[in-house]
């Protein structure tokens, strides 16, 4: 059984999403404020976080900020307000995904299966890692280097490299590149797979006007150079 964390100070939507959830198979644990599922979260045995942003004490954000120091666990926040701002900071924090408030618990079950379902999936065996020059993207071990030096990315972050990797050489549309990475042929707001491509660089070192790694095809989508170097 999946094991999913919801951290959210509505004592309303933390009943709705445990009954909903433990009906449709999954492990549901609560946990009304940041603090406290931070220490949930460092006991272990979750496969999944669902977090609200708007909490008082310790918010969203933090929350996020704190758990991504040790810990890649997928996430999927919830936003109130529906703010482009937030859902892009979120991402930037490493969100996996985001659903705006008021939701359907329908929409957020499927969100979570496609979330788990990505973590799950592996690249089929080749008896050989991907490599772009210095950059070694390893899909059975879901391990990312640069020159040797590890790099730690969140489960879309990494698929959405891998996508790239795998396809070194050929621009990858960005509608495309967002239904292979996450899985799901559904709508994402324009500037989600802009968001997840410039945390990807930045975690590369890469430089924002001249990118090595990551090249932008205007108008088009992304590519990564088969010899970037």
């Amino acid at each position: 059984m999946r094991s999913v964390l919801v951290i959210d100070d509505d004592e309303r939507i933390r009943s709705l999403l445990a009954e909903y959830l433990a009906g449709r198979g999954l492990r549901v644990e609560t946990a009304g404020d940041g603090e406290s599922g931070l220490e949930m979260l460092r006991g272990g045995g979750f496969e999944l976080l669902v977090l609200d942003i708007m909490m008082p004490g310790k918010d969203g954000f933090e929350v996020l900020r704190e758990l991504r120091q040790t810990s890649r666990i997928p996430c999927i926040m919830l936003t109130a307000r529906g703010d482009e701002l937030d859902r892009i900071v979120g991402l930037e924090l490493g969100a996996d995904d985001y659903l705006p408030k008021p939701f359907n618990p329908r929409e957020l079950l499927a969100r979570i299966q496609a979330v788990l379902r990505r973590t799950d999936e592996r690249q089929p065996s080749t008896g050989q890692a991907l490599r772009a020059g210095g950059l070694l993207v390893d899909p059975d071990r879901r391990l990312v280097e640069l020159d040797g030096q590890p790099i730690e990315l969140t489960t879309t972050e990494f698929e959405i490299l891998r996508t790239l990797v795998a396809n070194a050489g050929r621009v990858i549309p960005r509608e495309r590149l967002m239904e292979l990475a996450r899985g799901e042929d559904y709508a994402a707001f324009e500037r989600s797979v802009d968001v997840h491509v410039s945390h990807i660089r930045r975690k590369l070192g890469d430089d924002v006007r001249q990118p090595t790694w990551i090249k932008t095809v205007r108008g088009v989508g992304y590519t990564v150079p088969r010899q970037p170097r």
